[in-house]
């Protein structure tokens, strides 16, 4: 069974929880962090509003059910929809979406690695 890690990520509206792979988890940390640092460079209207990465754990053990945990894979599509839907063409937009896509097709062939098992 493969080792996964929790990102826990904090919004306006709450927690939440990403399960990833754990030789992935810290570039999704590290990911964050950098599309925070590089938002207010955007100057389109649909710049979307990102959680903050504040904390990664090796287990998780949830008493609040209502709280979501969410799939590395699943989180890295919705994200990549995110961004790929904003309207403006010029860095660093390119750079942050080929940042999210290396980090979605890793997390691809991850999950078809342990798919083969």
């Amino acid at each position: 069974m493969p080792t996964m890690r929790y990102i826990i990520m904090q919004s306006d509206s709450g927690l939440s929880f990403v399960e990833m792979p754990a030789s992935h988890a810290y570039q999704l940390s590290a990911l964050n962090l950098r599309l925070h640092k590089e938002l207010d460079k955007l100057t389109a209207a649909n710049v979307p509003v990102l959680p903050y990465a504040v904390a990664e754990c090796a287990e998780l053990e949830l008493h609040n059910k209502s709280l979501p945990v969410t799939g590395g894979l699943d989180y890295m599509n919705e994200l990549e929809r995110q961004f790929a839907g904003i309207k403006e063409h010029s860095y660093p937009l390119i750079s942050l979406l080929t940042e999210i896509r290396a980090l979605q097709a890793q997390l691809e062939q991850w999950y078809e690695e342990e798919m083969e098992f």
